[in-house]
């Protein structure tokens, strides 16, 4: 049975910052791209960021344009586990994070069958 299980979400204060992880079960964890989203209420599912596997520990990373320089994405394959380190937060980063397996193709993510649940946070001003 595939799990991924987000953690690390919580309060923080703008310009604050959280480390989000990811931890996978039941797959071959290299096999997979894995991928951040992040849904704030009443608002589409955006993408944050994703990591693919080049072979040894080389990884490749992809940004959602408002993310990059303030969010960086890594994985550790030996623990079968990505995070997502979140500086310099503002409040309209609030939203709840999802973590995802999928693919990767032309400079995008594509999320597959497998989400977690997500974590909360929350970014006062």
């Amino acid at each position: 049975q595939v799990q991924l299980v987000e953690s690390g979400g919580g309060l923080v204060q703008a310009g604050g910052s959280l480390r989000l992880s990811c931890a996978a079960s039941g797959l071959t964890f290299s096999r997979y791209a894995m991928g951040w989203f992040r849904q704030a209420p009443g608002k589409e599912r955006e993408f944050v960021a994703a990591i693919g596997w080049m072979g040894g520990s080389k990884t490749y990373t992809l940004y959602a344009d408002s993310m990059k320089g303030r969010f960086t994405m890594s994985g550790d394959n030996a623990k079968n586990t990505v995070y997502l380190q979140m500086n310099s937060l503002k409040p309209e980063d609030t939203a709840v994070y999802y973590c995802a397996t999928g693919t990767t193709g032309r400079g995008t993510f594509n999320p597959g069958d497998y989400w977690g649940q997500g974590t909360q946070v929350t970014v006062s001003s």
